[in-house]
Parts: structure tokens; sequence; C-alpha cells
């Protein structure tokens, strides 16, 4: 589902607006690699991941609000949710470049239009990847 960089949703009674939720696919090697190495600490404060394949709150919260977790993942961050794209390249712009990786990333991802044009070939090898290793989309058809 195409939608607008960050798109709001309905603040639930319990949510914590100082806390920024990455909601992504555990399984892939990809993106599990990429959520332990982008450093967002130090600039946004508590930083949570959620496995999209274990569901829970924010993961059904994103579903509801139509969000296809196996065509991107999330960046839920102060009550609005960037997905795909739009969540790589907040997450460059937000992180530190405290690291290599954290100083490539942003070079790369920091530029909407780059964002745009290099996610669909990252979701590409994910999906690849995913087919090889015999696991399953999020969501099987």
């Amino acid at each position: 589902m195409e939608r607008d960089p960050g798109t709001t949703l309905e603040r639930p009674a319990n949510d914590d607006r100082d806390v920024a939720w990455i909601v992504y696919d555990g399984e892939c090697p990809f993106c599990s690699a990429y959520v332990k190495l982008v450093r967002l600490r130090d600039t946004i404060g508590e930083v949570r991941l959620a496995n999209a394949r274990e569901g829970g709150p924010v993961v059904e919260e994103l579903r509801r609000a139509g969000f296809d977790l196996d065509e991107g993942m999330a960046l839920k961050y102060q009550g609005r949710i960037y997905h795909g794209a739009d969540c790589m390249n907040l997450l460059a712009l937000l992180s530190t470049p405290s690291s290599t990786f954290n100083r490539v990333n942003g070079l790369i991802f920091r530029s909407p239009t780059a964002s745009r044009i290099l996610y669909p070939v990252l979701r590409a090898g994910r999906n690849a990847t995913l087919r090889l290793l015999g696991r399953r989309r999020i969501r099987p058809d």
C-alpha cells in the first residue's frame, strides 16, 4: 500500500511518544543485521525493535492501518509511521555518524530520491534471499 511519508495514526492511550519502534522481518538476515547496526539511541532516545513475524501491539497497529510489512520495514516515531523507503530515509537522517555503517547508510539513504530508487532493489534482494533460504513471507498469500 502506497502511503504518504509520515502517516499519522490515532494515538492509543498507552502510546509513549518518547519511544521509537522499528518493525522488521526477523527472519531476513539483511533486516536483522541492519537493525543491529544502525545507531539511533543517542539522537532519538529509546528505540525498541519488533519482529513482524512475532506480532505484538505495534505490529497489529501497522497492519490495521494498512501497512504491508512484506513490502518494507517500518518506523513508528513521534506518533507517525514511516514505511519502506521513507523509513530508510528517516533512519539515515536520525542515525549518528558513530560507525562506518552509519556514515555509509547516511550518505546513501539521506536523499529521499535515492531511498525511493534503491529501496525496491533492497526489497527484491530480501525476497530472493528468503526464497533461497526456504523462508516464507511474513504474511503468506
